[in-house]
């Protein structure tokens, strides 16, 4: 009975932020505080079972851990989340009205549908954003730190390069008309499905529910330690596509990390796609300084 009511963790959260936007007054959904504060209220919550039904003592999350965590989260919600909307969103609206593109249809589909396809707008650019990552060199530089984690918990999803952070958030929901209370829960239902994926919990969902949404189970074997490993997996929260696209693989992986699983420094991550340039520069830098001696 304990199991079963734990399988249903996950699905119960979503149906209860369904019908939290559905019925949420008009002020709530105008106030940009309101999807914050949920936001907040989805990571809190997760990471407070993790402290009841841990999955690996080695994932135990520390004082470390927590700070350079809630660093992330607070980064995202801020800096990335200004840079998002001002130099990709408000641009990409800006030509959808200049070009009198308009998708009043959508508008008007069901509330549930039109949930929907805020949810398949962004996963899907994000899944092959994510793909191309792990398979070009460069990208790859950008999304490498968030692979360097050594653990797992419900914020570790925000870790990650700048760059990276900016790249991945990026959508073509803009071009949609659509209620801003459909768009708020999509975006709320993939945070609860992405922390989930990244959490240190043993709430493993029904089989139905992992057949589309993306588990732990699903994400840490994309972060296991051999490179090759990782590149499977890559939905962040609709693993549906990693099975129509022949990328997804059964399994599951404790220890996570990269490059013998060293902990990167927030600087590090944030200097990590430029490295080879800094040595680069140094390395003239010293070779310089060794002539004029």
């Amino acid at each position: 009975m304990k199991k079963a009511m734990f399988s249903l963790v996950q699905p119960a959260i979503v149906v209860a932020l369904i019908i939290f936007w559905m019925s949420a007054p008009e002020a709530w959904v105008k106030s940009p505080w309101t999807i914050v504060i949920v936001g907040a209220l989805i990571t809190a919550s997760i990471q407070g079972l993790e402290l009841i039904a841990e999955r690996y003592a080695s994932w135990r999350i520390n004082k470390r851990e927590f700070a350079t965590d809630l660093f992330y989260v607070i980064f995202n919600t801020t800096v990335i989340g200004w840079v998002t909307t001002h130099l990709a969103e408000d641009p990409l609206l800006a030509v959808k009205q200049s070009l009198g593109i308009t998708t009043q249809w959508a508008m008007h589909m069901p509330f549930l549908a039109q949930v929907a396809l805020v949810i398949f707008l962004i996963e899907f650019g994000q899944y092959w954003m994510h793909r191309l990552m792990h398979n070009n060199s460069f990208f790859w530089s950008t999304h490498a730190p968030h692979h360097h984690v050594t653990q797992l918990n419900a914020m570790k999803g925000a870790i990650g390069n700048p760059l990276e952070l900016f790249l991945i958030s990026l959508s073509v929901v803009a071009l949609f008309d659509l209620q801003d209370a459909a768009i708020f829960c999509g975006a709320n239902i993939l945070h609860v499905i992405s922390s989930f994926a990244h959490a240190n919990t043993r709430l493993d969902p029904p089989r139905w529910y992992a057949f589309f949404f993306t588990t732990i189970r699903h994400h840490s074997l994309h972060h296991s330690v051999d490179y090759d490993s990782t590149r499977c997996n890559y939905a962040n929260s609709f693993i549906l596509l990693d099975r129509i696209f022949g990328t997804y693989r059964e399994g599951e992986s404790e220890i996570v990390g990269q490059d013998e699983r060293r902990r990167l420094s927030i600087k590090e991550q944030f200097l990590f796609p430029f490295l080879p340039l800094i040595e680069r520069f140094n390395a003239k830098r010293a070779e310089s300084t060794s002539t004029a001696g």
